[in-house]
């Protein structure tokens, strides 16, 4: 693998459970991996103050992984 890009979805989750808002971030892999090889990274996701008021909080429910 070259190049590839990892995607995370945070949802926005309101008090009573309502999903309000889901943000979009992207990082690169960290590349290269050999065949076979396993890396594991920890990332930090960021989400601006003024999107998750007071009672409200935030999940990152779906990443995804794309390469080249």
């Amino acid at each position: 693998m070259r190049s590839g890009t990892v995607t995370f979805a945070t949802h926005i989750i309101g008090a009573l459970g309502v999903d309000w808002a889901t943000i979009e971030s992207a990082q690169p892999l960290p590349l290269p991996i050999a065949a076979g090889a396993v890396r594991r990274q920890t990332y930090t996701v960021c989400v601006d103050a003024w999107r998750v008021p007071l009672g409200m909080r935030i999940e990152t429910q779906d990443v995804t992984a794309s390469w080249a």
